[in-house]
């Protein structure tokens, strides 16, 4: 069985499940945003420094920008695979792919973290 090193789960199943499991985790935080948003209070300054100090939030907010690097990193790789049949190529596109997707990690951890 040929595995590929590029590839986030050890197989397609996994790859699967995967895609799965980080869709609903970003469609839950989508749909809490959303009714915060249009059921909570008037948005300023104070209610959404007030949601986003809060522990619980912080790590909802840490699991939902892991569930975006892991489906960015699944679904590049896919498509990639599918579309760019040159491996040199595709192995460099993958690359800054995979750079800019752990940097918009390290920017919202920052962000929502305060360090």
């Amino acid at each position: 069985m040929v595995t590929s090193a590029s590839s986030l789960g050890r197989n397609g199943v996994h790859d699967f499940i995967l895609l799965r499991t980080s869709a609903v985790i970003l469609a839950c935080y989508t749909i809490f945003l959303v009714v915060y948003m249009a059921f909570g209070d008037p948005l300023n300054y104070h209610n959404w420094h007030g949601l986003f100090s809060n522990l619980s939030m912080k790590v909802f907010t840490l699991l939902a920008l892991i569930a975006l690097l892991v489906h960015a990193w699944i679904g590049i790789w896919q498509v990639l695979t599918d579309y760019i049949k040159c491996s040199k190529l595709r192995g460099v596109l993958q690359f800054i792919f995979v750079i800019a997707a752990f940097s918009y990690l390290s920017v919202g951890v920052l962000t929502v973290w305060g360090v």
